[in-house]
């Protein structure tokens, strides 16, 4: 398999490149097809599209799989993911994000007219926001310190504010994606009365203090964490891997997404581009690695 495309999922393989990944959790923090033991340096990633070559009187057909950063791969027939005809190879890197924040968005029980809260405008927690902005009579609103963020989250039918401006106590469902402290404390005070707050970050091996005093108790919030390993207990009985993966990339044929993918490197420049993209504090969203046609 020819790979065209892959995407840096800057937050997880951040925290690989810092050798962050906690001991204990290794094997489970294998990427699908990983070469290598943590710590790092090990071939890492999971977000990659290829293409198949079909007869010469026919389309090339492109395909989805959780696959490192590389320009071939030899994968199992059902760990491949057609794309839909209305998604382009290059959006297509988003899928593994957008498996992630659909997830989240089960995990929650969000439904209709909630007020729903998203602090930390990365790539998943706009994401989130694109998929509960779908959600009938929602009012969705994203924080980050970075204003600059904030057409992206209108465009996708979003309201924005920043810390400050926030409304505390207001929300009935509350993510956080912003991989910081400070971000987790922010989203502990957003939710109303027996509101559920999910812990979309993961933070390896650091510690994080959580501010469960004041009025967490009373308020009876729930903090609950999402993670992508395992399908929602809310779908587990009827959805597999294989159909929330597909799901994920029919979700992608808007457009609007694009703006989501804000830098582009070749792959033979990734390696000397590492350091700049993972650095904390890193500018831009998700980065396109490009493999030659």
């Amino acid at each position: 398999m020819e790979t065209v495309w892959t995407a840096l999922s800057r937050g997880t393989e951040r925290l690989v490149f810092e050798g962050l990944v906690p001991e204990t959790l290794y094997e489970r923090m294998r990427a699908p097809s990983q070469e290598g033991s943590f710590p790092f340096p090990v071939k890492y990633g999971y977000c990659a599209v290829g293409r198949i070559e079909g007869p010469a009187d026919k389309e090339p057909a492109f395909v989805f799989a959780l696959q490192p950063h590389q320009e071939h791969f030899a994968a199992r027939p059902e760990s491949l993911h057609r794309l839909p005809p209305s998604v382009p190879p290059r959006r297509a890197i988003l899928a593994a994000n957008m498996e992630t924040a659909l997830n989240a968005v089960w995990d929650s029980g969000a439904g209709p007219g909630d007020r729903i809260a998203i602090v930390g405008a990365g790539v998943v927690g706009l994401i989130v926001a694109y998929l509960c902005s779908g959600l009938i009579g929602c009012e969705v609103t994203v924080t980050d310190l970075l204003p600059e963020r904030a057409a992206i989250a209108r465009s996708f039918g979003a309201a924005f504010a920043e810390a400050d401006a926030t409304e505390p106590g207001k929300a009935d469902v509350v993510f956080h994606a912003s991989a910081n402290p400070d971000g987790l404390a922010l989203a502990l005070t957003l939710g109303g009365d027996e509101a559920r707050v999910m812990e979309l970050s993961w933070y390896g091996t650091r510690a994080v203090a959580a501010p469960l005093g004041l009025d967490f108790h009373v308020r009876r919030l729930s903090l609950v964490s999402s993670q992508v390993g395992q399908v929602a207990a809310s779908r587990r009985p009827r959805w597999t891997y294989a159909r929330r993966m597909q799901k994920a990339l029919s979700l992608l044929a808007d457009p609007r997404l694009d703006a989501l993918i804000t830098d582009e490197v070749a792959f033979a420049d990734l390696p000397g581009a590492l350091p700049r993209l993972l650095a904390p504090g890193a500018g831009g969203l998700c980065t396109a690695v490009r493999y030659a046609a």
